[in-house]
């Protein structure tokens, strides 16, 4: 054991550092998977100089597999709190675990780098949103009907799974603008994390089985030292986030979020951009 660590005592560190920011970074904004993490974990993958295909999909794979004990510890604790809507979950996630078993497969066959330009533009997206949109936009008073709600459920996995992402912002986002309280709404979509989680991590293992130049320590695409550091400092480190987060205001927490997450997309854009123009050349 000591010789392994000392072996590869940087990639130990680097994922003790990423799994130390994602919790506490989880806590202070109320965002947890891979927003934060699929970035923690790409950063770390460029420092130990796993080729650009394969790093952000082996970032994409880890943070999907420890986005399933998290979403199980959360949805517990929502439900026990009544802020689970159970009737949801029974229809959406048969869909969710389709999309997101179709997803994996389509994310480990689709270039690297058009995989890191896409999570970029996403987490820009994201940051914007929360800099300057309006927490009350409402389309409809009452969720989709059946077919609807396949179709939203079945998106819902697919582009989680592809993104490395739990599903809560496009699932808080869905239900919130249907007329479903926020607290319920986080709640019950709090659940789609190991809906997506466990069909899409056994998918990047499956896809990635017989691929070269992964990270040490992987079961296909999902790295089993990420996945235990990252889960296990997330948990640990979220309270601390949690109370940074009560001594700042609303509106500071909100635009601090901001500008990490656009920092972050550009930086990703950045890398995804310079690789395309390495290729064309």
């Amino acid at each position: 054991m000591m010789s392994i660590i000392a072996e590869h005592w940087m990639m130990i560190l680097a994922l003790i550092g990423a799994g130390a920011f994602a919790g506490l970074i989880a806590g202070m904004f109320g965002v947890g998977g891979g927003v934060v993490i699929v970035p923690a974990l790409y950063a770390v993958f460029g420092l130990l100089d796993i080729d650009d295909d394969v790093r952000m999909k082996a970032a994409v794979a880890t943070s999907l597999a420890t986005i399933i004990t998290t979403s199980m510890r959360s949805v517990l604790l929502h439900y026990r709190r009544g802020a689970v809507d159970v009737r949801i979950l029974k229809a959406w996630v048969p869909w969710i675990m389709a999309g997101a078993f179709v997803g994996a497969f389509a994310a480990s066959a689709a270039p690297g780098e058009a995989l890191t330009l896409g999570f970029g533009i996403f987490i820009m997206l994201i940051s914007l949103q929360m800099g300057f949109g309006q927490p009350d936009w409402r389309l409809r008073d009452t969720m989709p009907g059946r077919v609807p709600s396949a179709i939203i459920a079945s998106l819902i996995g697919l582009f989680s799974a592809m993104a490395g992402i739990g599903g809560g912002v496009f699932g808080v986002l869905v239900m919130t603008m249907c007329g479903k309280p926020i607290h319920r709404a986080v709640g019950t979509a709090a659940g789609f994390g190991a809906a997506i989680g466990v069909p899409a991590t056994l998918g990047f293992i499956v896809a990635g089985w017989q691929v070269k130049g992964l990270p040490i320590f992987s079961v296909g695409y999902m790295n089993l030292a990420g996945f235990v550091f990252i889960a296990t400092l997330t948990a640990l480190m979220a309270p601390l986030g949690v109370a940074a987060a009560h001594a700042l205001p609303v509106k500071t927490l909100r635009r601090l979020f901001a500008v990490l997450m656009f920092v972050a997309g550009v930086m990703m854009l950045r890398d995804a951009l310079t690789a395309y123009h390495v290729l064309a050349a």
